[in-house]
């Protein structure tokens, strides 16, 4: 059986637990695709279930990754639109890793890669483009007009989300550390906040919508921004319910889920010219550990992808 190479995990821990393991290359279903993987993004998410959450032991050894840029290698049966060869960009499901040679997608989760991108561009747009729209829209209902306060712009998801509000012609307020201001105005922010330097309550007021990847003290000091029936949507797990009812507001928190459709929408969207990814780092496939370190620990803009050879 043609075997390929994995980055797994066999104990939960720090980077120094993730290790190249070769494995059979997965046999596509009826409705299934094999993937040849040409470039996949870290995210923190992969840290974190490396370290041990989201998951249970009886999961291991588990491969990382959730989302990725490649190319058809084999199709299944039932899967009759696409060819060996055809690009494609996608986020996974939970069961399987996008840190790997080769990846089986299956239907809902993978778009046609945009026209613009290179593989290495396309797979950092996933997860996080996917959570930046399902956090304003599908959850937050954001519409043209309106305004948002998004916490971390400048990161993986900010950096999205700030590009999507404004194509949905939203006004964008956002709280940055003051080395990447240009960075998030030059993306769309009508107002970048240093939020070291000043509070973001003295310029964010009544707005519509809090898009908050911050959390702690962050969070805490929002509700009083939001216009009464506004919502504060997060990525950190639920708001507190009592809080949003003493502010008269909503709140909403939530975790991304593959979405086909969705990422063809943003695909055209970069495709029109609209949205960019920025890309802090590249790594090598064989150098993950060291990419979820710099993720960790550093101060990213946009984000880091590795890259396989060949």
């Amino acid at each position: 059986m043609a075997a390929m190479k994995a980055i797994r995990i066999h104990r939960f821990g720090g980077p120094e637990v993730m290790q190249v393991d070769e494995v059979p290359i997965p046999e596509p279903r009826d409705d299934e695709v094999l993937l040849r993987v040409h470039a996949a993004s870290v995210n923190p998410v992969d840290y974190k279930i490396r370290e041990g959450k989201f998951v249970g032991p009886d999961k291991l050894p588990l491969t990382l990754g959730r989302d990725l840029s490649g190319t058809v290698e084999k199709a299944g049966a039932g899967e009759r639109d696409l060819r060996r060869g055809d690009a494609l960009y996608a986020m996974l499901g939970h069961d399987r890793g996008a840190f790997a040679e080769y990846v089986i997608v299956r239907k809902g989760e993978a778009a046609r890669k945009p026209e613009r991108l290179s593989h290495v561009e396309a797979a950092s747009v996933p997860l996080a483009g996917l959570t930046a729209w399902q956090g304003l829209f599908d959850h937050g209902g954001l519409r043209e007009g309106q305004r948002v306060l998004i916490h971390g712009g400048a990161g993986g998801v900010g950096h999205f989300a700030i590009q999507f509000a404004k194509a949905k012609g939203a006004r964008v307020l956002t709280t940055v550390s003051r080395d990447d201001l240009d960075l998030v105005r030059e993306l769309g922010a009508a107002e970048a906040i240093d939020y070291k330097a000043q509070r973001f309550e003295t310029v964010a007021r009544d707005v519509d919508m809090v898009f908050d990847l911050i959390g702690g003290e962050t969070q805490e000091r929002s509700w009083a921004v939001l216009k009464r029936g506004g919502i504060l949507v997060s990525t950190l797990g639920p708001p507190p319910r009592e809080k949003a009812e003493q502010q008269a507001v909503r709140a909403a928190g939530f975790m991304a889920t593959p979405n086909a459709a969705e990422l063809a929408t943003i695909g055209r969207l970069i495709d029109d010219g609209k949205v960019r990814p920025f890309i802090a780092a590249t790594f090598p496939f064989t150098e993950a550990a060291a990419a979820e370190e710099q993720l960790e620990h550093g101060h990213v803009r946009g984000k880091i992808v590795l890259r396989f050879e060949g």
